[in-house]
């Protein structure tokens, strides 16, 4: 038999605070016939399902995230200055096809991309590419005739030759695999006229990459994944037509303070998203409306996104960081909240990388970079 009671925990002391000492859980001493018969001490047992609470303390949380990418290569001592030298090779991005790839085409063949305000990219046909590694499908997106009217005025009028490089499952999708694409993409006939890199996830980089990338005639467009296709027993819960979106990239203006008291300081404003119109091939810009949240790393080292400041745009009783105000009752700088609730970053400084990373989330979910060097 197994018998539990409660046992009075004693007063914790630990030098530590915060999530870095632990949670203190309600414990019970686990009393069996052998602890009765041979009077052993019975066991204590704690109830990770129970954690002591003290109402007297609050603890804010929020969105706020530090994200990283695990370095591909290893960078040789014989460049100090933090600089690769070397050309991309197949040795330094993950490689080899998926077994999803064939699904992820199929999928993609008959939901086409969702893009701004009902417009789509739709495929007359996709089909794998033969003799290519970061080259996943090749084939021609076709005018969409379908739906009303309302929709049809923003897709597509000419069919256009489309080349499609999907991410890895569970990995973001990395820089050196954009550069080994496009170099693939150099070596086919009919040349492209838009290279889709679909994942679940982007490292900064390489988004910034597929952003900046200039090959006259070919457009370079980032598609979002739903990670839904990762589960095959939630295929048929998935709704239509939203396994792909366009990721729309970040209109921002950064400039220099030139006078007052932070001069000589810089301020980033958000303007809103530049979405691929599918109808024309241009990007065109959007407003600020469907910000969901924006982050700004103020020293971007290359590699992890570190928040420094973080904004919450959408207006609102149910949007904004009144309820965060309403739970601290009061002690928070109002000021200082309000300057949180805009597109306009707060003054700071230029840091040793010389350069910053802005962060975007869309009212969808979708995310999107934008890194722009800061001229000191």
């Amino acid at each position: 038999n197994l018998t539990t009671f409660e046992r009075p925990m004693p007063t914790p002391t630990c030098e530590k605070s915060g999530i870095g000492s632990g949670l203190i859980y309600r414990t019970v001493d686990t009393v069996t016939a052998r602890t009765l018969a041979y009077d052993e001490p019975p066991q204590r047992i704690p109830l990770y399902d129970q954690p002591e609470v003290d109402s007297g303390k609050a603890r804010v949380t929020g969105p706020f995230t530090v994200e990283a990418v695990p370095a591909p290569v290893v960078k040789p001592l014989d460049f100090g200055d933090g600089r690769a030298s070397w050309e991309a090779d197949e040795s330094v991005a993950r490689s080899g096809p998926t077994i999803r790839q064939s699904d992820w085409r199929e999928e993609l063949l008959k939901t086409g991309i969702r893009g701004k305000a009902g417009q789509r990219i739709s495929f007359a046909r996709l089909e794998p590419v033969g003799g290519h590694r970061w080259l996943h499908a090749e084939g021609e997106t076709r005018p969409d005739d379908s739906g009303p009217a309302s929709v049809r005025e923003g897709t597509q009028t000419e069919s256009k030759q489309v080349l499609v490089s999907f991410g890895p499952d569970h990995a973001p999708l990395e820089q050196r695999q954009v550069e080994l694409a496009v170099q693939e993409a150099n070596t086919l006939f009919p040349r492209p006229e838009i290279i889709v890199f679909a994942a679940f996830q982007f490292d900064p980089e390489a988004a910034k990459d597929i952003d900046e990338t200039s090959w006259p005639g070919v457009q370079f467009i980032k598609a979002h994944m739903n990670a839904d296709l990762l589960t095959d027993d939630l295929r048929k819960k998935r709704s239509p037509n939203e396994s792909f979106w366009l990721i729309g990239q970040p209109d921002v203006t950064l400039a220099e303070i030139d006078d007052g008291e932070h001069a000589g300081k810089h301020r980033v404003t958000v303007n809103g998203f530049d979405y691929y119109n599918t109808e024309t091939g241009e990007l065109e810009s959007g407003g600020e409306d469907k910000i969901a949240v924006w982050m700004l790393d103020t020293d971007y080292d290359g590699r992890s996104l570190f928040p420094r400041q973080v904004f919450f745009p959408a207006s609102g009783e149910r949007h904004d960081w009144t309820p965060l105000a309403k739970t601290l009752k009061g002690l928070i700088d109002k000021d200082l909240i309000t300057a949180y609730e805009g597109t306009i970053s707060l003054p700071f400084k230029a840091g040793k990388y010389e350069r910053i990373a802005v962060k975007l989330v869309d009212d969808r979910g979708i995310e999107s970079l934008k890194i722009v060097e800061v001229k000191s």
